[in-house]
């Protein structure tokens, strides 16, 4: 899930930048390019043919070529799948590896600021829930002390009605 995240993180961070989102053509189409490519190098880094990554990940060689020329974009699964295959968290296939240290740091410094935002606003988020919950829960077992209380205080003071008028009852007798 966090792999997903930072994937999307780092197209919102840099669409614009580097024109990875094309407007004419409604596609992404330099982020494509860099996935064709950095997929072509990681399946090639570990010896593995079209043919032997399409099977590791269970789709057709000709699917993993049209990927690989920027023809064709996967699903975020198939994605996940030959990661995993490669060996490779997701975020590499992603990478521009025509990008200076410089913008790496910068992306690394944006997704970390991404990251914590989220991760402070779910915080964030939970801790007026649990609030909420107690809250809630301290008013209805207040709620019930009172009432456990009224009640006990009715029936003390109509025993010791009881009580008072037996006693006369008794006097009188």
């Amino acid at each position: 899930m966090y792999f997903i995240i930072i994937i999307i993180l780092y197209i919102i961070s840099q669409v614009g930048k580097k024109g990875y989102y094309d407007a004419d053509s409604n596609q992404m189409t330099k982020l494509q390019e860099i996935l064709a490519q950095n997929l072509r190098e990681k399946r090639r880094d570990c010896g593995f043919s079209q043919e032997k990554l399409a099977e590791m990940v269970n789709v057709s060689t000709h699917h993993i070529a049209t990927i690989e020329t920027a023809r064709n974009y996967p699903t975020l699964a198939l994605i996940e799948r030959m990661a995993k295959a490669l060996n490779i968290e997701i975020y590499e296939l992603f990478i521009d590896p025509l990008s200076t240290p410089e913008e790496m740091e910068q992306l690394y410094q944006t997704v970390a600021k991404n990251i914590e935002k989220l991760v402070s606003e779910s915080m964030e988020q939970q801790y007026q829930t649990t609030a909420k919950n107690i809250e809630q829960l301290v008013g209805e077992s207040m709620e019930r002390l009172c009432q456990t209380t009224v009640k006990n205080i009715e029936q003390v003071i109509g025993e010791a009605i009881e009580k008072t008028l037996s006693a006369k009852v008794i006097k009188k007798g």
